[in-house]
């Protein structure tokens, strides 16, 4: 099982049916969410994983600790990857490969750009350290992007998510013809980001 297939973890111990009817949920919802956005009904989330409304309410009391839950696990794995990244790639291949998961994931994950740019501002939140975290490792990629001298230098961490978010998000509302788009508009995001020519996409 992937990281990003991972069922999150809660925070008490359960019994065995009632962690079942957890990862039921979790799984019903990120299936929900990314069909239908951080709006999708919360009774067809509990159809999907064959427990009543009831059960759901009582693992999940809010529509938004379930979208937490939910989505958890894939900024967790957003940060893992920007490690590995800062640890193996060149500054300037790892800022854009980790620039492109993180496309990947907000744009095929509907409701994450929003829940990502509203964690933000919302240290109460239960997601924020793991927003945080990832927001982090974002700064580093491109930090050490501009140390080297591939990325203009009036650029910070939160620019790179709310441009990213940004695209994302007029993605997964325009018409079929922008959502078709939005790998070329990252593109023209990241040729913007140039200072040099050192930033080149990494091989295939």
């Amino acid at each position: 099982m992937s990281t990003t297939d991972a069922p999150t973890t809660p925070r008490r111990p359960m019994r065995a049916d009632a962690r079942r009817n957890y990862d039921r949920l979790l799984t019903a919802a990120k299936a929900a969410f990314t069909e239908y956005g951080a709006e999708a009904s919360l009774e067809d989330i509990a159809r999907r994983a064959g427990v009543g409304i009831g059960t759901l309410y009582r693992h999940f009391p809010t529509r938004q600790t379930l979208l937490e839950a939910t989505f958890r696990d894939l900024l967790d794995a957003l940060q893992d990857r920007g490690r590995a990244l800062l640890a193996d790639a060149t500054p300037a291949e790892a800022l854009i490969d980790w620039l492109h998961t993180l496309m990947d994931y907000v744009s095929r994950y509907r409701g994450l750009s929003e829940l990502v740019m509203s964690t933000m501002r919302d240290p109460a939140s239960d997601l924020y350290a793991s927003c945080s975290g990832m927001r982090e490792v974002g700064a580093q990629l491109l930090i050490r992007a501009q140390r080297a001298g591939a990325v203009r230098d009036d650029v910070d961490g939160a620019d790179l998510i709310l441009m990213v978010n940004g695209i994302a998000w007029a993605g997964q509302r325009g018409a079929p013809a922008t959502t078709d788009r939005v790998d070329q508009l990252l593109e023209v995001m990241i040729g913007g980001l140039r200072d040099v020519r050192q930033l080149t996409a990494p091989q295939n």
